[in-house]
């Protein structure tokens, strides 16, 4: 005997809630994956702050849904995940616009029209009995939106009560907590859908944010000259599906302005942000990860794989209704681990390779050579400006010098000619460090100033100094970005 024993309607809508891991930015990509799939060329994200709420309204042009298509997009579950779909289909289970909605409000409503016909539906997790969905259609939905219909067709989610996109807990004011959030979701966005930003494959997105249209975030910087491009390979699958693997070797951060830097590290940095970059059908799914392949690591942070797979092969990579996390297959696990552990190594030369010439004379290096009967010694040179000027304070003078013999005269030549062979990194694989360099340097310019100093004195003073002469973009974007913020000194650009 079978017993019906259905979910309660309002419980399991509760439940949706707390579906994924949505932050603001993933919920917004859920709806955009509709956007995209609505074949929509514009999506417009608005965000209206009240006193102790925020309404958002994410409109797209897309092609809009009739009364039965919307009551279809509304009702939970209402895909199945192992059904065939269309190639540019970003969803899987059917969730994705409840549970992403309802991950930030408590409201959910859903304004479409198309062929001259309005249509709204709207769930009310507060006010849900036995599945009853609220409807809306001609003049009556069209109160509902900010803004009067301007295109043929399209669609407008909108979110109220938004209780979880608020912090009351850290903040005291709705723009306090909004403000962060928003800029976080307009970076994140910026990245995850960079390619349809760019107009990859002839297909050209707009996203704006309070009217401020979006700009491409390419995780592989592949229009610098300084990026390298390695050969593509295509792994079969078993059910005949290819996958995609493109590497690259990204720019040593001294080649890149500080803003191109912040960019492609990100708040976590560029360790964190090695890895794959794992895409579905053009959107970025998971990224800065090697599924455990080999670990993180200094002198691999500038390895990036782009992996594109088509929505066949969900299951096999168990993508989560969130779209923020996929696993790797068992099957490419081995076959994965040959091709980094290749692409990996042009990234250790970049390092390797970042080394300091002793031959320029009218740059003041960090060792010096000499050469007297026949032997030759490296020293540190007292004349470079960050070594004389602990050298010129008398009450450590001695001590100082004192330590540079010793470092000098216990230099590991035979381990260091035996590690030669497999190659040695001395400089500085982060730009934390080099950073702290040049922090330093800055003091030290600052203590033997005279007069008020300024930027353009103080580039001009390190342009001869290494290891800032050879690495030199990334120097004086980072001088002129921090002058005034770090130092108080005047920049006269």
């Amino acid at each position: 005997m079978k017993v019906p024993n259905p979910p309660l309607a309002k419980d399991l809508m509760a439940t949706a809630r707390s579906f994924g891991s949505y932050d603001l930015a993933a919920a917004l990509a859920d709806l955009i994956d509709n956007s995209i799939k609505a074949k929509a060329k514009r999506v417009e994200i608005s965000f209206f702050p009240l006193q102790d709420d925020v309404i958002v309204r994410i409109r797209d042009d897309g092609l809009g849904m009739n009364r039965q298509a919307l009551m279809a997009a509304m009702r939970p579950a209402s895909a199945n995940p192992q059904a065939e779909r269309e190639p540019d289909d970003l969803g899987r289970f059917g969730w994705g616009l409840k549970s992403a909605s309802l991950s930030q409000a408590r409201v959910l409503t859903v304004v479409s029209w198309q062929a001259g016909s309005l249509t709204a539906a709207r769930w009310d997790i507060d006010d849900i009995d036995d599945w009853s969905m609220e409807v809306h259609e001609g003049s009556d939905a069209l109160p509902l939106l900010e803004w009067p219909v301007d295109t043929q067709s399209g669609t407008e989610v909108i979110w109220t009560r938004s209780d979880r996109l608020l912090d009351w807990d850290n903040c005291h004011s709705v723009d306090e907590s909004l403000t962060p959030s928003i800029a976080h979701a307009m970076q994140k966005l910026s990245l995850i859908f960079h390619r349809y930003l760019a107009g990859e494959g002839g297909r050209r997105l707009l996203i704006l944010v309070n009217g401020r249209p979006l700009s491409p975030v390419d995780p592989f910087m592949t229009a610098h000259d300084a990026t390298q491009t390695l050969d593509a390979e295509s792994i079969p699958m078993p059910n005949g599906e290819q996958i995609s693997i493109q590497p690259y070797v990204l720019p040593h951060f001294s080649k890149l302005s500080t803003e191109e830097q912040a960019l492609l590290g990100g708040p976590e940095g560029m360790v964190r942000n090695q890895g794959f970059y794992v895409y579905r059908n053009r959107r970025l799914i998971i990224y800065g990860t090697w599924f455990r392949i080999v670990p993180h690591g200094e002198l691999t942070q500038l390895t990036r794989v782009r992996v594109d797979l088509p929505n066949s092969l969900d299951a096999d990579w168990r993508i989560t209704v969130d779209k923020s996390d996929a696993q790797l297959p068992p099957v490419l696990k081995r076959r994965l681990q040959e091709v980094v552990r290749r692409f990996n190594q042009r990234s250790v030369r970049v390092h390797r390779n970042k080394g300091i010439s002793l031959d320029r004379t009218a740059v003041q290096p960090v060792w010096r050579r000499y050469v007297k009967n026949g032997q030759v010694r490296y020293l540190v040179n007292r004349d470079h400006p960050m070594v004389a000027q602990l050298l010129g304070v008398s009450s450590v003078a001695e001590e100082f010098d004192g330590v540079l013999r010793l470092l000098e005269s216990y230099f590991p030549t035979d381990l260091f000619l035996k590690d030669a062979a497999t190659g040695v990194s001395q400089c500085s694989t982060s730009t934390e460090d080099f950073d702290a360099l040049l922090d330093q340097c800055m003091i030290n310019y600052l203590q033997e100033c005279d007069g008020a100093p300024e930027v353009d004195g103080f580039l001009n003073f390190i342009a001869r100094v290494e290891p800032f002469s050879n690495q030199w973009a990334y120097t004086e974007s980072y001088v002129r970005t921090n002058t005034v913020k770090k130092w108080g000194v005047k920049n006269g650009v």
